[in-house]
């Protein structure tokens, strides 16, 4: 008798939890919240298809996915325009869930809010880290030109003011600056002409419509692996580039510029810690992936990952740096 009551009151007990579990479902509380992530990422493209951030992003999603995990898919949406800032902007005002994410190019990231009101701070955004540092670089047509250094342009220049005109990604950025940065040093004068990404830049200047491309080197780099009929004069770094060895530097020409464009990822201010701290480390495994590395070098991609109190500091020392310089050089012309 003892055993029958001890195991009626088991099954009473059972059938409590059972009703309350049933209670609970049907008014509605909230169920386990699901693995992230749940649907499809979008990556956001400050610049046009075909250029080398492009190229890179759709280069990488895979590797983030594959350390996402939970079956992540990444779509790379391209949102060209104003030398970045929209699509900057963009993932600036996005929802912070992790759903949105992309390329942030320095200088544009600062410089555009210098020069300009604009939608969007570098501080708006949550930093997942750094990938690339890409030296600045000056191509020509080689079809249409045959310069040989730094001061074979410069003497053209002479000869042409005004005529040599120089394609970039728009205003701010830094193949703006360092067509401003050599005017200066060479004493030229030269025609801005802003696209909506080097893409657009390589056309232009593979079509004869430009004199002079002003872009990074590894963009150079793979538009020539690629076929068109480009020349490099040199790179804008303090030492010879790792994919570039055989080109001088300016300073070594005697024009001592510097300037080279980061890139790295980025997400709406915001974000759940969990969701952060795996997108941040997603980031890194697939920056550090050695297949992923492996593609960059046959893409000309010079990596150089900063996690992101790294990538915080470099931007907040370069906004410094162009703020002196739009003090001193202007760069809305």
């Amino acid at each position: 008798m003892k055993f029958k009551n001890t195991l009626t009151r088991c099954m009473q007990h059972k059938f409590l939890v059972l009703a309350a579990a049933t209670t609970i479902g049907a008014m509605g509380m909230p169920a386990a919240q699901a693995a992230y992530p749940e649907h499809p990422i979008n990556m956001v493209v400050s610049y046009g298809p075909g250029g080398g951030t492009d190229l890179v992003a759709r280069a990488m999603a895979p590797y983030i996915e594959k350390y996402l995990g939970n079956d992540a898919r990444i779509v790379v949406l391209n949102r060209p325009g104003a030398g970045g800032e929209i699509g900057f902007a963009e993932i600036a005002r996005a929802k912070p869930d992790g759903y949105t994410i992309g390329f942030l190019n320095t200088p544009n990231l600062l410089t555009i809010p210098i020069q300009r009101k604009t939608q969007y701070h570098w501080t708006d955004f949550d930093l997942l880290g750094n990938l690339i540092d890409d030296p600045d670089s000056f191509a020509f047509n080689t079809t249409k030109h045959d310069f040989k250094s730094l001061d074979d342009l410069a003497k053209f220049a002479k000869a042409h003011p005004g005529e040599v005109t120089v394609g970039t990604t728009g205003k701010g950025s830094d193949d703006h600056l360092a067509m401003l940065a050599f005017q200066n040093a060479a004493g030229v004068e030269m025609l801005h002409v802003p696209y909506k990404g080097a893409g657009p830049v390589r056309t232009a200047i593979s079509g004869g419509e430009i004199v002079l491309a002003a872009m990074n080197i590894g963009e150079v780099k793979a538009y020539i692996a690629g076929g068109s009929p480009m020349k490099s004069l040199g790179v804008m770094s303090a030492e010879p580039s790792e994919i570039a060895p055989e080109l001088p530097t300016f300073k070594e020409q005697g024009y001592d510029i510097i300037m080279s464009s980061l890139r790295g990822i980025g997400a709406p201010k915001g974000l759940p810690e969990d969701i952060r701290n795996k997108l941040v480390e997603a980031v890194r495994q697939a920056t550090a992936d050695p297949e992923f590395r492996k593609t960059a070098q046959k893409m000309f991609v010079p990596l150089r990952y900063l996690g992101p109190d790294e990538y915080k500091a470099e931007l907040a020392a370069n906004e410094v740096m162009f703020k002196k310089v739009w003090e001193d050089t202007p760069w809305s012309d």
